[in-house]
């Protein structure tokens, strides 16, 4: 892991086309901007594991109903 130190107004640049900028620090929170092509996704990490984890038990269950689906036919 890399681990920059970064004040308000500062930024690091990521894969030539992705830039993030600290906007505000208050409170212990940090406020950032990212200025991104629209073609990339950008997501808080709790709301990727949360599609992450829905995709696995879906396909998992796909999987589930495919198998008794060839054992009824049988």
């Amino acid at each position: 892991m890399l681990v920059l130190n970064r004040k308000i107004n500062e930024s690091i640049i990521l894969d030539d086309g992705i830039e993030i900028k600290v906007l505000e620090i208050v409170d212990g929170k940090v406020k950032i901007g990212i200025e991104a092509p629209k073609e990339v996704t950008i997501l808080r990490k709790e709301v990727y594991e949360e599609i992450s984890k829905a995709n696995n038990e879906a396909a998992n269950m796909s999987k589930d109903i495919f198998s008794q689906l060839m054992e009824n036919r049988a």
